[in-house]
């Protein structure tokens, strides 16, 4: 990761599929490393940064976290989350809850930012999806966090709307998860 601070953009984590138009994580190696869950991914690829990874990246930094990974509620690409169709593709979900367990099971003490925004509500399996990551992360006890306040309807910010002067606050996933689905 320092070398994205200093405009080198190098990531050592990446993982994709489907000619890259599945991305599971992109990131930076360290301990302690901060987990970012994001809606789905956009422009960011192994040799070209974007906006949210660039912000993540600094938001980590000054957190004093070593590394991040970023990874999404939904593997397929899109710049806005309204052009990803009303119905996912079930081995592109499979697949990236899969990337998503071996993340976490190699994480020390992790930490996770919840980073989806108020979009969650848009497609009925992005809520499904942080249902079962959230569960699939149990059993790891990560600390879930949401940077900065909570959005007017109560959702964790993306990472393209906030502001560096910003702290992490805890975030209660399984109150927030069932708030949803009541």
């Amino acid at each position: 990761m320092p070398n994205h601070s200093r405009g080198i953009y190098a990531p050592d984590i990446y993982a994709s599929a489907g000619g890259d138009r599945w991305r599971f994580s992109l990131g930076y190696g360290g301990q302690p490393q901060l987990i970012v869950v994001a809606l789905n991914p956009s422009t960011a690829s192994q040799t070209k940064s974007d906006p949210t990874v660039t912000k993540v990246a600094r938001v980590s930094a000054l957190h004093g976290f070593q590394g991040f990974v970023l990874l999404n509620l939904y593997p397929v690409r899109a710049t806005d989350w309204r052009s990803l169709p009303e119905q996912p593709d079930p081995a592109a979900l499979a697949e990236n809850w899969r990337a998503i367990a071996g993340t976490i099971a190699t994480s020390i003490e992790p930490a996770v930012w919840a980073a989806w925004g108020k979009a969650i509500t848009q497609r009925q399996f992005f809520l499904d999806s942080a249902l079962v990551i959230a569960k699939q992360l149990a059993e790891f006890q990560p600390q879930w966090l949401h940077f900065g306040p909570l959005s007017s309807h109560g959702h964790p910010r993306h990472p393209s709307r906030l502001s560096y002067s910003w702290q992490f606050r805890p975030l209660a996933i399984d109150s927030y998860l069932q708030k949803l689905t009541d």
